[in-house]
């Protein structure tokens, strides 16, 4: 099975402290390495959780708030000076061109990639990227400017073939393939040996949502369902429900009652306000609700 990890690199809100770093994290997933948001310092985390920046393949931006932003320049930086030859893709929305190309100016010559960047669209899910293995989609969060979700999935596998069988039916490795994507396997005297007996199942394809941020939004269920994995933003404890409206975030509670009725397995909380310095009572109103939460934490990493 294929690597499908989720490593934290910073699980804070907007006003930094001394307990965590601002938003960002890698998904790592057959081999390609995604970052999603990349807050102050994030290029620091990067090497203090020893992940590979040269494996960085994409850049996904779920809005333009400094806290999930301000971390770019010094990475693209970065990321130039260790030589970086290929191009770098950034989904984001369109405004972050007012970040970029002033950056691009001041570097000039200097710059050894190109950077691609890909609108999001605020108003309803789409395809970003697709290969012969992984689907990523964007779809709408509810913040005060325009924000999108992002859900990282794995296409259906291969089924297996029963190693046994290949040797009972004397199956010629050429038609391994095909057999693997479904088809039977006629023999010399024109029996047909159904798929189902010359295999088993693939694995079941995996799924990551990344939510934050966002105020409580049941309609992103039907987008997030069945995950695997859900990140959900947590900034508020019920006691601050009514600041939690207002400001367009997520409490706890709230983060657990969409996990719930996503049908996810499993909820990761995080996007501390900088107010709490103990983080148990967001867990316990969380578990009361979803028991299998956990807790977003720096260089934590989460197995798919």
């Amino acid at each position: 099975m294929n690597k499908f990890q989720v490593t934290i690199l910073g699980c804070g809100s907007a006003i930094p402290t001394t307990m965590h770093n601002p938003p960002s994290q890698l998904v790592d997933l057959n081999e390609k390495l995604f970052m999603i948001d990349c807050g102050e310092g994030t290029q620091l985390q990067m090497r203090k959780f020893k992940a590979r920046i040269s494996k960085l393949h994409s850049l996904f931006i779920s809005h333009l708030h400094g806290d999930h932003i301000f971390g770019l320049p010094g990475l693209l930086s970065t990321l130039s000076m260790l030589g970086r030859t290929g191009d770098l893709h950034i989904y984001a929305h369109k405004e972050i061109n007012l970040l970029i190309k002033p950056f691009l100016i001041y570097m000039g010559k200097h710059m050894s990639f190109r950077i691609k960047l890909f609108p999001l669209n605020p108003e309803r899910q789409e395809l970003l990227f697709e290969n012969k293995s992984i689907r990523i989609f964007s779809f709408p969060l509810k913040h005060r400017i325009a924000t999108n979700g992002f859900l990282f999935e794995e296409k259906e596998s291969p089924r297996h073939i029963i190693r046994e069988i290949i040797d009972l039916y004397q199956i010629p490795l050429k038609q391994i393939p095909e057999i693997k994507e479904g088809a039977d396997f006629i023999t010399s005297d024109g029996t047909i040996i159904r798929n189902d007996i010359l295999t088993s199942p693939g694995n079941p394809p995996r799924r990551y949502a990344y939510c934050s941020d966002t105020a409580y939004a049941p309609e992103i269920v039907p987008y997030i369902k069945n995950v695997d994995l859900l990140y959900h933003e947590a900034t508020f404890a019920e006691s601050e429900l009514i600041r939690a409206g207002e400001t367009y975030h997520s409490t706890a509670r709230q983060a657990a009652e969409i996990a719930r009725a996503a049908n996810a397995r499993q909820l990761v909380i995080g996007h501390y306000s900088s107010r709490y310095n103990e983080l148990g009572t967001l867990l316990k109103e969380a578990v009361a609700v979803f028991p299998n939460t956990e807790l977003a934490a720096e260089g934590k990493v989460f197995e798919l």
